[in-house]
């Protein structure tokens, strides 16, 4: 229980914030009450004779150079850019797998040519996915429910086509806007990179202009969505105004199931479902609904264990699976450690940035045994939280490293169960979540996280401009039912 001094502190602290968040204000205020009481005394008709004093140049330096420099800021500042709109991948009945299902098909396998999947293998990926944190509603693509799986070439297109052209027709149909009139093409999925890429079947499908910008970014993990975004606001800025960029982040699971018995290579075969997300930026504000802040990237990849802690390889049996390390949760959080030093100072009010800086001299003074390190509330600068749904000890991480609530991190929660882990466009499903529950407001702040191999932590800050209509999307069959109660380990 916290001591009487502490809960007086507590009580104290938003009378502090609103003090230091409004300094300037509170600060002119009797700077220009003084400045009405002098005009007062001394009367309208000296005030007129002091300003006739005044030489031309005096006038010529107070009116034209702010004027100029009002100027060149404007010119020379970075292009706002906005997010028109989001559509997510919306996941078919036919392709869900409920555990029983999963796991049937986990033994099936075993007996499978070629497979070094066993018995003692499918016993590990039950207790796993009792713990997981997913739901029996998740989806594998079609060629995953085969036995064999097919991860050939012509069913990995399949998933391709189907996840990301769902997508994109989703979003051409909200937004209404013709592919002809997309400047920009930016696509992210890891580990399949075809050819032709996916910038081109896209380019393909919708008869889009020959001289579109297209990028195909393949290799860079689950943080790799808002990779794209930033590479998309940069682009942007250098593109006529009013120009359009399209977004589309995906992870293709056909190729990559794993049949081989290494436990560190199982993790993804329980974790990773479909899903896709598009998404249609642009530097005209007209109809658009959020405002992108920031975007702030962090790599901590010169580390040997930083770099290996994801890893597509081999196993001794020559099986082709994404390695996780045993000490990825503790290279993620100094990941988000780094990422949070580089985004709280650009998005965090100055009562919590006085604060921080505070604790950190009254560390270095007196020494750190005396006083705690003092943890940002980063609910003053957000409404919103959307944290990559990698997984249920990812979510815990960074709840308790971030102080948030179980409310803060519900949308990521209820993600990771209605539809797994689907790697970068995780956050677009929480962002859907958080609007289809109706808590979307005018003005409110949404912090997305993500986090992917190499290793590397991404934010994005969006600020909301206009709520959604309607609750359309990937929630659109299932919000009535969330939130539900996930338990530690799941008994099916």
């Amino acid at each position: 229980m916290a001591s009487p001094g502490a809960q007086q502190l507590k009580q104290l602290k938003p009378l502090y914030q609103h003090v230091v968040n409004n300094f300037v204000a509170v600060l002119a205020a009797p700077v220009a009450v003084a400045a009405a009481i002098t005009a007062a005394r001394v009367g309208p008709d000296e005030l007129l004779a002091r300003l006739h004093s005044l030489r031309a140049a005096h006038v010529f330096l107070a009116v034209f150079v702010p004027a100029a420099a009002a100027t060149l800021y404007l010119m020379l500042r970075p292009r706002s850019v906005y997010l028109v709109d989001y559509a997510c991948f919306r996941t078919k009945p036919n392709c869900r797998v409920p555990f029983s299902t999963f796991l049937e098909h986990a033994k099936l396998v075993t007996f499978v040519e070629g497979a070094s999947i066993d018995e003692r293998s499918v016993r590990f990926m039950t207790r796993l996915l009792e713990r997981s944190g997913l739901g029996e509603e998740t989806c594998l693509p079609p060629a995953h429910h085969y036995i064999p799986p097919y991860r050939n070439m012509e069913a990995s297109r399949a998933e391709v086509e189907l996840v990301i052209f769902s997508a994109i027709d989703d979003l051409l149909a909200k937004t209404g806007i013709n592919p002809a009139a997309i400047d920009i093409l930016v696509v992210n999925c890891s580990l399949f990179a075809p050819v032709p890429s996916f910038t081109d079947m896209i380019i393909h499908r919708y008869g889009m202009r020959r001289d579109v910008r297209n990028v195909h970014l393949s290799g860079m993990g689950c943080s790799a969505g808002l990779i794209s975004v930033g590479l998309a606001r940069n682009l942007l800025q250098v593109a006529p105004r009013g120009a359009h960029a399209l977004v589309v982040s995906t992870e293709t699971i056909t190729p990559n199931y794993y049949v081989g018995k290494e436990r560190a290579m199982l993790l993804p075969n329980c974790l990773f479902r479909m899903g896709g997300a598009a998404l249609l930026l642009s530097t005209s504000r007209a109809k658009a609904r959020f405002r992108l802040a920031r975007v702030v990237r962090t790599l901590t990849g010169a580390q040997d264990s930083a770099y290996r802690c994801v890893f597509q390889e081999e196993d001794g049996e020559g099986h082709r699976g994404i390695n996780l390390s045993k000490d990825l949760m503790t290279i993620a959080g100094d990941a988000l450690k780094a990422n949070i030093t580089a985004i709280g100072p650009l998005v965090l009010p100055a009562s919590e940035q006085l604060l921080f800086a505070m604790s950190f001299i009254a560390r270095r003074v007196f020494g750190g045994g005396k006083f705690k390190p003092y943890l940002p509330d980063f609910r003053t600068a957000f409404e919103h939280f959307c944290i990559h749904a990698g997984g249920r000890a990812v979510i815990d991480e960074l709840q308790r490293s971030l102080g948030l609530s179980d409310q803060d991190v519900e949308a990521s929660r209820m993600a990771l169960h209605r539809f797994g882990n689907t790697s970068s466009s995780s956050v677009w499903y929480e962002l859907a979540y958080i609007e289809a529950k109706g808590r979307m407001r005018r003005g409110d702040r949404v912090w997305m996280i993500g986090f992917g191999s190499g290793f590397k932590c991404n934010s994005a800050a969006w600020e909301c401009i206009a709520p959604p209509r309607s609750a359309e999307g990937p929630w659109e069959d299932s919000i009535c039912r969330y939130p539900v109660d996930i338990p530690e380990v799941l008994k099916h």
